[in-house]
Formats: C-alpha cells, sequence, structure tokens
C-alpha cells in the first residue's frame, strides 16, 4: 500500500535494466525506502541493477524474466507479489530492432511483435488480474510516439508499440472500476542504453526526464502523458497530415 505521503512502497521493474525502469526506482527512492522486484534475463546488467539499487537503499529481489517466454509469466508475476501487494509495475521492457531489417527478416519483425506487444499484453493481462484482487495499484506502460501515426522510417518498431498503446488505454478503462490506475508513457527520443548510436531528434529528452513525468503521472492518476510534454501538440499534427505529404517528410 501507499504510505502516509502517498509514496509507493513496492515496485515491480519488468524490464528492470531498462534505464528508464532504474530512473523511476530511484526516483521514488528519493521519497523514502522501497522493495522493488527486478525482473530481467539474467546477465551483469541486471547484477548491476539490483546493486545499483541495493546502494541507493532498496530492497531488492531479482527474478528471471524473458518477454517472448509467456508460458513463465504467471510464475514471474506471482513470485513478485508473494506475501505483498503490488503499488506501482512498470512495464518497461522493449525492442528497438533495425528498421530496414526488421521488415525484411521474419524472425526479426517477430521478436519484436513478441517483445513489444505479445509480451506487453501478457504481463499487462495479469497485472490487472492481480491488481484487481488487490483492489489499488498502478500499472504503468512505457509506450513511445512512434505508435502514434506509424512511419516509414520504423514502421515495424512503430506497429508493435501502437498495438501496445492501445491495448494499455483500454485497460485502463477496464480496470479503472475496480480501483486500478493505467498510466500509458508516450516518450520522443529518450538517450538510454537503447539509442546510443543514434541521431538525436528534436526534444529529445533524458531517462530521469521520463521517471519525472511517470512519477507525477502516477500521482496524479493520470491516463496519458508525453515526455516532452510539447510533443503531444506535434504529434497531434502529424496525425493530420494526408498521407501523399505525410510519405514526403523526412521522417
Amino acid at each position: 500500500m501507499l504510505n502516509a505521503l502517498g509514496v509507493p512502497q513496492t515496485l515491480l521493474l519488468l524490464g528492470g535494466t531498462s534505464d528508464i525502469a532504474l530512473a523511476v526506482a530511484e526516483r521514488y527512492l528519493r521519497q523514502g525506502p522501497v522493495e522493488i522486484a527486478l525482473a530481467a534475463r539474467p546477465s551483469a546488467a541486471r547484477d548491476r541493477a539490483v546493486q545499483q539499487l541495493e546502494q541507493r537503499g532498496a530492497s531488492v529481489q531479482p527474478l528471471d524474466f524473458d518477454a517472448r517466454d509467456h508460458a513463465s509469466h504467471p510464475e514471474v508475476i506471482a513470485s513478485a507479489c508473494a506475501g505483498r501487494d503490488i503499488d506501482v509495475a512498470v512495464v518497461a521492457f522493449g525492442l528497438l530492432g533495425d528498421p530496414e531489417h526488421a521488415w525484411q527478416d521474419q524472425a526479426a519483425a517477430v521478436a519484436l511483435a513478441e517483445v513489444n506487444y505479445v509480451g506487453a499484453v501478457s504481463v499487462g493481462v495479469l497485472l490487472a488480474e492481480r491488481m484487481r484482487s488487490q483492489g489499488h495499484g498502478s500499472v504503468v506502460a512505457l509506450s513511445s510516439v512512434a505508435g502514434e501515426r506509424v512511419r516509414r522510417s520504423n514502421f515495424v518498431y512503430g506497429s508493435t508499440k501502437a498495438g501496445m498503446d492501445g491495448f494499455f488505454l483500454g485497460l485502463g478503462e477496464a480496470v479503472a472500476p475496480y480501483g486500478v490506475h493505467v498510466l500509458v508513457v508516450r516518450p520522443g527520443f529518450v538517450h538510454t542504453k537503447m539509442t546510443t548510436g543514434l541521431p538525436a531528434a528534436p526534444l529529445s529528452v533524458s531517462a530521469e526526464d521520463v521517471a519525472t513525468a511517470v512519477v507525477e503521472g502516477v500521482t496524479g492518476r493520470r491516463d496519458l502523458v508525453w515526455v516532452p510534454g510539447p510533443l503531444r501538440a506535434v504529434m497531434s499534427g502529424l496525425r493530420h497530415v494526408p498521407r501523399p505529404l505525410f510519405r514526403r517528410l523526412p521522417l
């Protein structure tokens, strides 16, 4: 349950080595101690993430998690929730992939779809079930502006985020009567490990910027936030550009 100041006491990070997920955890740790279930594939990166959060004062439970192993997801969620409620769960895993390779290679395209969409739906349903039984909790889904209007330059990735985004917006409507909150976060270009080496887009942000928006969105029980905020107006304009013109834009 939230403490007397409204701060979560338990977090579940699905994709716990994500720069954004770790930034969210650290943002909450500034407000007090937090128990964290960190779900990711076993790796040196996961070990470093656990150590990083423990040094900040967190109690961390590492969990083995593979987004494509859908059959294992019920056990992962059950382990994360064993003996406690989960106040905030962050769905932070995802693949970016090579945009030109993805549409020309069946295995690459399927991997993107299975991780970014199918895996997210799988854990989303399980989290909704768990939080409904709790009667409270927030699910944070890290989407992307790439899903707002899918562009030729990264349409496989964008299509997976469009599906994921739509699912969690609908899930939020479905679980609201049960006291459960879903926040969809649409960042633009974020400087993280995943985007290292890529040219930064206008209005780019840091993982810490996204984390601040997440914490504020959860506190305010927002349904949807854009990071940075002005992207909402930019993407609203692009959404209404006629397709013949849109395909000529350098996007």
